[in-house]
């Protein structure tokens, strides 16, 4: 896997919204070291409606070259529709590029490797069945036991397999990747604010039956 990340910063050198105005950087590692590889301006604010979003959303994708993987601190909307359909793989971060680049890379090769960073299957972790066909699950819970593995790895399988009448989700924020995964599909999610910063999110798809 070619070791580069693009990475949308503001002003100050941090990660920023894509709806912010800031530049890409693709970086690369070598070495055992992160280098700035190329970067681009970059702004929506001059975009006109949807098609010209998804022109300048475009322009990025070529910017990109070969280079897949796509942090920003918040990338939804059109920005990570026009991603995920160039086959990137897209992350929130929060925070310099340098302190968190080794994580996501680590992260990226488990997730094609099929496995947590202790080498253990992630079909291991999956929603766990309440009642017949209802199913749970925290991504909170796999985050503080630090498993190693991604809210994509441990739910994109489930919810691509089908089988399920309802699924509750736990978590703190919502996965950008799983809202593009509920627009495409065809499910329906609803979104509660708990308290303590918890969400909750419920799926269902839109002919089924109840619990």
């Amino acid at each position: 896997m070619a070791k580069e990340i693009a990475v949308f910063v503001g002003a100050d050198g941090n990660t920023a919204s894509f709806y912010e105005k800031g530049k890409v950087i693709v970086f690369q590692r070598n070495q055992g070291k992160w280098k700035k590889l190329r970067e681009k301006g970059f702004t929506l604010a001059d975009s006109q409606g949807m098609r010209g979003l998804r022109e300048k959303m475009a322009e990025v994708v070529k910017f990109l070259g070969t280079c897949r993987i796509f942090i920003g601190l918040s990338v939804i909307g059109v920005p990570y529709f026009e991603l995920e359909k160039a086959g990137c793989s897209i992350w929130e971060f929060e925070g310099n590029p340098l302190e968190f680049l080794d994580y996501i890379l680590e992260q990226e090769e488990a997730e094609r490797a099929g496995k947590t960073r202790d080498g253990n299957p992630d079909t291991e972790i999956k929603p766990i069945e309440r009642s017949a066909g209802c199913f749970y699950i925290s991504l909170k819970d796999i985050q503080s036991r630090n498993l190693g593995i991604t809210s994509k790895q441990a739910l994109l399988p489930f919810l691509r397999k089908g089988s399920f009448y309802e699924l509750e989700v736990l978590c703190d924020h919502v996965p950008p990747w799983l809202e593009g995964e509920l627009y495409s599909s065809g499910l329906l999610g609803r979104i509660e604010k708990l308290g303590n910063g918890e969400i909750r999110v419920t799926i269902t798809k839109k002919c089924s039956d109840q619990c």
